[in-house]
């Protein structure tokens, strides 16, 4: 058996995340519009279970990772659901993608929209819904630090790209990945880039409405903390403003 995160799992996932209008809108389109309740975890099944002991075992290590670089770090929750959830930043469901609300410390992951964000995007593999729950936890991070207090909401989300990055060096270092993990992340930050999203829902590319960053900017944020594997490198101000 090989080394890596599917070997240590033995399971492969899809991936999910960005709160964009386009991406609410290619998540409809692809779901049929309809949300539903938390569907109770002995009714899930054998797959989603397997996803969710998935999701568990990055979740304890990127904040491992946090907490080796932050003094007094102090661990996120991450809630599983499928359809909606109530959280407390209010209501959320397979619409928003996976999100994190620093109200209550949660990370939320709607495991159907992994499936979604596959299927529509091409960004499916198991270290691509790992990259999605480290770039969650950045927020965590930042909120913690407060880390781009203040800041645009490009440079905010490029720098929980970087800190996902951040992680990833060190799953590296440590020689937990396989081949094509790596790959798999960087598709990922591609397909959520601003710019993707809004030509597919539009075909016109419209900067002045970012929320992100665009797939190049995304790619390369995650790219820098996967080199540097050092979280100072991660002020994204001047990039998000280029």
């Amino acid at each position: 058996m090989p080394l890596g995160l599917l070997s240590l799992i033995g399971s492969r996932f899809g991936i999910g995340a960005a709160l964009l209008a386009a991406l609410v809108f290619v998540g409809l389109q692809f779901l049929g519009g309809s949300s539903g309740t938390p569907e109770p975890a002995a009714q899930r099944g054998a797959a989603a279970d397997e996803q969710a002991q998935f999701a568990a075992f990055v979740l304890d290590d990127v904040q491992a990772t946090w907490a080796n670089h932050v003094d007094g770090y102090r661990k996120a929750k991450m809630v599983l659901f499928t359809g909606a959830t109530n959280t407390g930043c209010g209501y959320g469901d397979r619409a928003v993608g996976p999100f994190y609300c620093p109200e209550d410390n949660n990370v939320y992951i709607d495991l159907s929209f992994f499936k979604t964000l596959e299927a529509r995007l091409g960004a499916g593999g198991d270290f691509a819904q790992a990259y999605v729950i480290a770039h969650e936890i950045g927020h965590h991070v930042q909120h913690q630090t407060g880390g781009l207090k203040g800041g645009s909401s490009v440079a905010r989300e490029l720098q929980a790209d970087c800190y996902a990055g951040v992680w990833a060096h060190g799953t590296r270092t440590r020689k937990l990945l396989e081949a094509g993990d790596v790959e798999e992340a960087m598709t990922a930050t591609a397909a959520i880039g601003d710019d993707k999203l809004q030509k597919m829902q539009t075909g016109t590319v419209q900067p002045e409405k970012w929320t992100h960053g665009s797939s190049a900017q995304r790619s390369a944020a995650f790219k820098r903390g996967l080199e540097s594997g050092d979280p100072a490198s991660c002020d994204m101000t001047e990039r998000a403003e280029r």
